[in-house]
C-alpha cells in the first residue's frame, strides 16, 4: 500500500506544480487566436492598422510577456531559497492571476493589455524556474524521467485546450468582448489549480534539509514515498544528506566563483545552449503563431480548426514518448534523433511551399497545403517525442542542490530570452521570406544533432547526487541521517544567485 501511495503522491505532487506550465501553455495557445479575432482589434482600436502595424502588434503582445518572465526566473530565485520552492510556486501563481485579470479588463487601451502581459510573464517566469527544481526534488529517481516529462506533457495539453477555446469562441460566441475575455480568461484555471495543488502537498524534502531542517525533510520524504518507514527510504534520505553535506564541506565559503567551477562552468553553458537549441527547433514559433503559419501554408479558411488538431499531434507526442520511450534509452539519443526528424519535416516543408506557392485568396487548403499541414504535424510529433520535455527535465537533473537555483534559473532565463528573439522575428519572417523560414529552421535543426553529441552527457539513471560526478565533479560519500547536525550548530551555506 505504502509503494502504491507514494506513487500516487508522487504524480500528484508532479502534476498540481506542472498546471503552471499548463497557465504557460495556454496563454501560448490562446494569444494568437486572440489577436485575429475582430472584436478584440475592434475593442482595442486596431481594426484599421495596416497589415504590418498588425503584425507589429502582434509580436509585441506574445514578446512582451517573456520579457517579463525573462525577469521573473532572477526574481523568484531569492525568495524560492529563503522561503522554500512551494512557497515559490504559490507567489507565481498569485502574479500570474493578477496579470491574466489586467489582460481581460477592457480597457480599450493596448497598454494596460500589455502591462498584464508583463505582470503575467514575472509570474510565468518563476514558475518554469521552480517547477523543474521541485518535480525533480521530489521524484523517486526510478520514474525521475517520466515525472519531469510532465511539464511538457502538460504545456502540450494546455496549447491544444487554448487552439480549441479559440476555434470555439470564434465559432459559438457572438462579435463581441465576451468572445476574446471568454478566451483569456480561462487562463485563470491554470493558475488556480497551481494555487490549490501547492496548498496540499509537501516542501521540498532536498531544500528543507538544505537548511538543516532534517526532521522536517525527513518527514516530507516519508510523505511523497508513501508514508512507511523502509530500507529504501534511509538509503534515499542519507544519500541526499551526503550530498549536501558534501558539497557545503568541498565548496564552503565560495561566492560567486563557485558558478566557474569546472564542473559548474560546463553546467551553465550546457542550461544556456540548451535553451537556444530548443528554441532553434523552430517548434515555439509554429506554438505562438500557428493560425498565421498554417494560413501561409495553405490551410484558409480552415486555419483555426487545423490548429485545433495540431494541439492534439503535441499531446500525443508527449504520451507515447513519457509511456513508452523515456528512461528506456535515456536522454541524448531522443535529443538527436528528434533534431533530424524535425530538420527532415522542415526541409520537405520549405521544398512544397517553394515548388507549390500558397495562393493567399483560397479558402481550403490545396493539395500542397495538405502535404504542408501534414509534415508540419510530424515536425510537432517529433518535438514533443524529444526537445518538447527534455530540456526542463535535464536542467533538473544537472546541477547540484547547492546551485541548483542558480542553474535552472540561468536556463529559464536563457530560454525566455530566446523565445523573445523568436517570436519578434517569426511573424515578420513568415511576411517577409515565406518557404525560406522553413530551409533555415530545418538546416539548424541538422546542426544540433551535432550539439546533442558533442555536448551533452548521459543523465538517466543517476541520482542527483551523482550529477557532481557526471559533470567532472568530485565523488560523494554516503553519510547517515545520525552524521548530520542541527542547524543550530553548523552555518548552512544556502543555495542562491549571487553563490
Amino acid at each position: 500500500m505504502g509503494r502504491k501511495l507514494g506513487l500516487f503522491r508522487a504524480v500528484y505532487l508532479v502534476s498540481a506544480s506542472c498546471m503552471g506550465s499548463f497557465a504557460f501553455a495556454f496563454d501560448t495557445g490562446i494569444i494568437s487566436g486572440v489577436l485575429s479575432l475582430a472584436s478584440f482589434q475592434e475593442d482595442f482600436n486596431y481594426s484599421h492598422f495596416t497589415k504590418a502595424q498588425k503584425t507589429t502588434v502582434n509580436s509585441n503582445a506574445v514578446s512582451i510577456l517573456q520579457g517579463g518572465a525573462f525577469f521573473g526566473c532572477f526574481l523568484i530565485s531569492p525568495i524560492a531559497s529563503y522561503f522554500g520552492r512551494r512557497t515559490g510556486l504559490i507567489i507565481s501563481s498569485l502574479v500570474f492571476t493578477l496579470g491574466t485579470i489586467l489582460q481581460v479588463i477592457n480597457t480599450g487601451t493596448l497598454g494596460t493589455f500589455y502591462a498584464g502581459r508583463v505582470v503575467a510573464g514575472f509570474g510565468i517566469g518563476a514558475a518554469t524556474v521552480l517547477i523543474p527544481i521541485y518535480s525533480a526534488e521530489m521524484s523517486p529517481k526510478e520514474i525521475r524521467g517520466r515525472l519531469g516529462a510532465c511539464f511538457q506533457l502538460f504545456f502540450a495539453l494546455g496549447v491544444m485546450i487554448a487552439y480549441w477555446t479559440t476555434y470555439a469562441v470564434s465559432k459559438d460566441q457572438p462579435n463581441g468582448t465576451n468572445q476574446w475575455q471568454t478566451a483569456l480568461g480561462l487562463q485563470l484555471l491554470g493558475s488556480t489549480f497551481l494555487l490549490i495543488g501547492m496548498c496540499t502537498v509537501k516542501e521540498s524534502s532536498r531544500w528543507l534539509a538544505s537548511k538543516g531542517r532534517i526532521d522536517k525533510a525527513r518527514e516530507s520524504l516519508k510523505w511523497v514515498r508513501g508514508g512507511e518507514e523502509t530500507e529504501e527510504l534511509q538509503k534515499e534520505f542519507d544519500e541526499i544528506l551526503a550530498g549536501i553535506e558534501e558539497e557545503a564541506r568541498v565548496k564552503e565559503n565560495l561566492t560567486f566563483r563557485e558558478l566557474f567551477l569546472p564542473a559548474n562552468r560546463y553546467r551553465f553553458f550546457i542550461a544556456i545552449t540548451i535553451q537556444l537549441c530548443a528554441q532553434l527547433t523552430g517548434n515555439t514559433s509554429l506554438a505562438y503563431y500557428a493560425n498565421q503559419i498554417f494560413q501561409a501554408v495553405g490551410a484558409g479558411g480552415s486555419a483555426k480548426l487545423v490548429t485545433g488538431f495540431f494541439g492534439l499531434v503535441k499531446v500525443c507526442g508527449v504520451l507515447i514518448f513519457q509511456i513508452f520511450v523515456l528512461d528506456r534509452i535515456g536522454r541524448r539519443v531522443p535529443f538527436m534523433v528528434g533534431a533530424f526528424a524535425m530538420g527532415s519535416f522542415m526541409l520537405i516543408i520549405a521544398i512544397i511551399l517553394a515548388t507549390h506557392p500558397v495562393n493567399p485568396n483560397a479558402t481550403s487548403p490545396t493539395s500542397a497545403g495538405i502535404a504542408c499541414i501534414i509534415m508540419t504535424y510530424g515536425e510537432a510529433f517529433s518535438y514533443n517525442m524529444s526537445w518538447g520535455p527534455l530540456p526542463w527535465l535535464y536542467l533538473g537533473e544537472i546541477f547540484s542542490s547547492r546551485t541548483r537555483e542558480a542553474g535552472v534559473s540561468v536556463g529559464a532565463a536563457s530560454q525566455w530570452l530566446f523565445n523573445f528573439a523568436l517570436s519578434q522575428i517569426t511573424p515578420h519572417a513568415i511576411e517577409n521570406i515565406g518557404w525560406r523560414m522553413f530551409l533555415m529552421f530545418s538546416i539548424l535543426n541538422y546542426a544540433i544533432i551535432g550539439y546533442s553529441w558533442l555536448v551533452l552527457r548521459e543523465t538517466s539513471q543517476h541520482s542527483l547526487e551523482e550529477m557532481q560526478e557526471v559533470f567532472g565533479g568530485p565523488k560523494h560519500e554516503q553519510k547517515h541521517v545520525e552524521d548530520a547536525k542541527p542547524v543550530e550548530s553548523r552555518a548552512e551555506p544556502t543555495p542562491s544567485l549571487k553563490q
